[in-house]
């Protein structure tokens, strides 16, 4: 029984030392048989303050049946009020060894991106942010129709240690 405890205490205390309070808001979403080039991934939100600043990133999780080594997405982020920032952002997801960047042990592997650094959101509401791939094979005008390997798009706000 004693052992039980200890070992219960340790497991919680490892617990609360792990996690973060920086992280402010994450949610994945599924993708399904393939990002459809048209397929907006959405993420409402309502930051807590309008005086701190987060930065801001975007999580992706592949697997072995993605076939490049980057990635191109178009990121909309709509502000209370109708404000809209767009941002056409490009990420290495392979070395050029086709080592994945991604962490994990498996086939599936998990990449935190930076999106944006040190944002203070000035007005309180929802916020709103969209992302879609624009990925197309080399030579070609048309977008892939259907990105094969992203399996989960997500976002992550947290507090920036700046101020």
């Amino acid at each position: 029984m004693h052992k039980r405890l200890v070992f219960l205490s340790l497991m919680a205390l490892m617990f609360v030392a792990c996690s973060s309070d920086a992280n402010v808001f994450g949610e994945y979403k599924p993708i399904k048989n393939g990002w459809d080039k048209n397929e907006k991934v959405s993420f409402e939100f309502q930051p807590k303050d309008t005086l701190n600043a987060y930065n801001l990133f975007i999580n992706l999780r592949n697997d072995d049946s993605y076939k490049f080594s980057n990635l191109y997405l178009i990121v909309n982020l709509d502000f209370p009020g109708g404000k809209t920032v767009s941002d056409t952002l490009e990420y290495e997801m392979a070395k050029p060894s086709g080592e994945w960047l991604g962490k994990g042990f498996s086939s599936l592997k998990e990449s935190k991106l930076y999106y944006k650094e040190n944002v203070v959101f000035p007005t309180m509401g929802t916020y709103n942010i969209a992302i879609e791939h624009a990925m197309r094979k080399n030579g070609t005008v048309e977008g892939i129709t259907s990105l094969k390997g992203i399996t989960d798009v997500g976002i992550s706000i947290e507090k920036s240690a700046e101020k």
